[in-house]
């Protein structure tokens, strides 16, 4: 891949971490309002940064699912995305209309009343700081989907429905820790509020509808069981998180870990200016993407890929394109290359391979095989032993 134009990109691929850290060191970071440990501060680990970055520039990526033992900084990264959220322009449209729906779609994509506000300059969106929705491992389905109030029934003798997490989600990012041990009732709820966008609560006679668009990150340890293929497919790429071999960087990792314990303050100071500037990159990433598109034969290149790989599902294709606009927006381009496609194929089709589906199609193809091989010789036979008057 040719040398990044954005800042971002270069710190995520190129720089050297053990050299930025002592550049840094040589700044003055001003104040931090925050002492999370900072996102780029995490030594190595490239496949998982690029993977999360990507999915706060594109939602339609699907979120990440990263996989690996304790003590590889998963939930160290996706908390340090705190400092990193883009500030996104919430629609204030009940149908959900969008300025971008008209650049994509023109006027007739948008409702009359929209319709009417861009005509005279008024906005339809108001601007919002994205955020970080956590969902504890003891929600109850209740905390999830939405509830009656005890306290409205308890003071005001009423029923009235809460909005739950999932709720609370909407555009945001909802992260689940250790995903693979959520009670099932629980993936069901978040099964279908993403694949719909929204989701309806009912109690009794009262039932209100939620909107549920979120980024769906999740982590977990293969050690402490599997997760269900249902929820496995509404994520949009897979991360390997492995412990780092090479011992420079473990070393940094050490020295990182024991100055952010001895002074939290100091060591988040020293990495909030390039925080800020990946921060800016991030957001103006995000507002280019609605006009980033394939170049000419990129998209002919990743569905040979995809046939090659035998791959069914057909998430691959929009998971692996639109990980690779928002590859493009983040490296300051509007073009899709093939390049682009390149560095987030293995985030993208890994999770989309099936071993289970294939052993099984390829034994029901040897069974349809040995029906037809029947049923044409049996319609010989018979075709021959019919007497024509």
């Amino acid at each position: 891949m040719s040398k990044p134009k954005s800042q971002l990109l270069d710190i995520l691929y190129s720089r050297s971490s053990v050299a930025l850290a002592r550049q840094l060191a040589k700044k003055d970071r001003g104040l931090a309002n925050e002492l999370r440990y900072p996102f780029l501060a995490i030594v190595g680990q490239t496949e998982m940064k690029v993977a999360l970055i990507l999915s706060l520039i594109n939602r339609a990526i699907g979120g990440v699912l990263l996989i690996g033992a304790r003590g590889t900084a998963k939930t160290t990264a996706v908390r340090g995305l705190l400092d990193l959220l883009p500030t996104i322009e919430r629609s204030t449209c009940e149908y959900g209309c969008e300025p971008d729906d008209i650049y994509l779609y023109g006027m007739d994509s948008v409702c009359q009343e929209c319709a009417q506000k861009l005509g005279m300059g008024d906005p339809i969106t108001k601007p919002e700081p994205m955020k970080l929705v956590e969902l504890p491992l003891n929600a109850r389905l209740e905390d999830v989907v939405g509830g009656i109030s005890e306290r409205v029934a308890l003071e005001q003798k009423r029923i009235q429905l809460e909005r739950g997490i999932l709720s609370h989600a909407d555009y945001n990012l909802l992260y689940i820790d250790e995903v693979n041990l959520l009670d099932h009732a629980i993936i069901d709820a978040i099964l279908d509020a993403s694949a719909q966008g929204q989701y309806t609560v009912r109690r009794g006679a009262v039932a209100s509808t939620y909107r549920s668009r979120f980024v769906l990150v999740g982590s977990m340890n293969p050690e402490e069981g599997s997760l269900r293929p249902q929820i496995q497919d509404r994520f949009g790429l897979r991360v390997l998180v492995q412990g780092i071999n090479d011992s420079t960087e473990r070393l940094e990792i050490y020295r990182r870990a024991m100055a952010y314990h001895r002074k939290p303050y100091i060591f988040v100071q020293e990495w909030e200016y390039e925080t800020y500037l990946a921060a800016l990159e991030i957001a103006e990433a995000h507002k280019r993407l609605s006009r980033v598109t394939l170049a000419p034969g990129v998209d002919e290149v990743g569905l040979r890929w995809i046939a090659r790989l035998g791959i069914d599902s057909h998430r691959a294709e929009q998971t692996l394109f639109e990980a690779g606009r928002a590859h493009a927006a983040a490296d300051d381009r509007l073009a899709v290359t093939i390049e682009d496609l390149q560095a987030v194929a293995l985030l993208a089709l890994r999770q989309r391979r099936s071993h289970f589906a294939e052993a099984y199609f390829a034994e029901q193809a040897t069974e349809d095989d040995k029906i037809n091989e029947v049923l044409h010789d049996t319609t010989g036979k018979i075709m021959a032993a019919v007497q024509v008057p």
